[in-house]
């Protein structure tokens, strides 16, 4: 059924009137960006008492953990409702066959593990892909310079596992592997992980915004050619339904679209085909573009922020993965008069 517009006429119909003031631009708004849709992904490194900045992404640190803990309580004090944890993971510990992601002590276990003890009540998410761990930047096993499915899905099962099993509460697949959400979700609940939920990068394309991500988990030096045998094509957007519709049929409880604004338009056809909890993910290279732009006096960061969350809302966003989340979340409720911890 197509939803018709009655505009009405000019003079009778006025549509500036409800603009005029806060109370009424607040009153008619259509959608509304809060603290709740938020999740901050951060970077953790080896090491106590450490930060070191991440040149590409201003604003943005890599912390040991014991910093970690001590900038998420900070977010849960602002109301963030979750975090997602990447590692910074030292050359030596990069390999082809990535066992270092299957760690029980590896840097995300012990930065999950510190995380919950401290902070119980704020949702952790941990990527599960190999490009973190893998000697060749890639987020699979390589065999013969081709990027190998069901050997890296037998991998990401047990990746996933032992993330589970350090206490994270969703496991979010970014590899792009034919088949990896059913695997997954099969070996979660063999191991008794029924409550651990799946949030998929169900839509995930091959996309030069991913830059500074890459410098900042330390992958950029070490990838081997591009991602294009696995990632999607970005003139792609029927393809996307049908990779969000066998995520969703394997076991997926959410599903992501990546990056998010040159994919507003797939992300509101996600929403509206699925109706399932349905993420965004606002990339490094977004991220790094306003900031420079901002840094450079070109345009208002704060209200070029906002303004470009509230577009994933208008696109069919339920929540977003932001690096910018803290200082989102503290002009949120600047807006709103509510000190942090409200």
């Amino acid at each position: 059924m197509t939803n018709k517009v009655f505009a009405g006429r000019y003079p009778e119909t006025r549509l500036r009137r409800p603009r005029q003031a806060p109370w009424t631009r607040r009153l008619v708004a259509e959608h509304v960006l809060t603290v709740d849709d938020l999740i901050w992904p951060v970077f953790v490194l080896e090491g106590s008492g450490r930060e070191e900045p991440v040149p590409s992404m201003p604003g943005v640190l890599r912390l040991s953990c014991d910093r970690l803990v001590e900038a998420v309580a900070e977010a849960a004090d602002l109301g963030i409702p979750a975090i997602a944890v990447f590692p910074f993971v030292r050359p030596a510990l990069k390999t082809p066959d990535c066992r270092e992601a299957l760690n029980p002590d590896n840097l995300v276990c012990r930065a999950v593990r510190a995380v919950k003890a401290a902070h119980p009540n704020i949702g952790v998410l941990a990527d599960v892909a190999l490009d973190p761990f893998n000697s060749a930047g890639h987020d699979g096993i390589v065999r013969n310079g081709r990027v190998v499915n069901d050997e890296t899905v037998d991998v990401l099962c047990r990746q996933a596992v032992v993330q589970a099993e350090a206490g994270c509460d969703i496991v979010a697949p970014s590899d792009m592997m034919d088949g990896r959400i059913g695997a997954i979700r099969g070996a979660l609940d063999q191991a008794g992980l029924l409550d651990v939920q799946i949030l998929s990068y169900a839509a995930k394309y091959a996309s030069a915004f991913y830059g500074p991500f890459r410098d900042a988990v330390g992958s950029a030096a070490a990838l081997k050619g591009d991602k294009k045998t696995y990632q999607m094509d970005p003139a792609n957007g029927d393809e996307a339904l049908r990779e969000v519709a066998m995520d969703i049929a394997e076991g997926a409880d959410m599903v992501m679209v990546k990056p998010g604004l040159p994919y507003l338009d797939v992300l509101r056809r996600v929403k509206d085909t699925f109706a399932m909890p349905t993420f965004a993910y606002h990339t490094s290279g977004e991220y790094a573009m306003l900031k420079a732009a901002a840094g450079q006096g070109w345009i208002d960061g704060e209200q070029a922020l906002l303004e470009v969350l509230v577009g994933f809302k208008r696109a069919g966003a339920d929540g977003i993965l932001t690096y910018a989340a803290p200082e989102a979340a503290r002009l949120i409720l600047r807006a709103q008069g509510r000190p942090a911890g409200s």
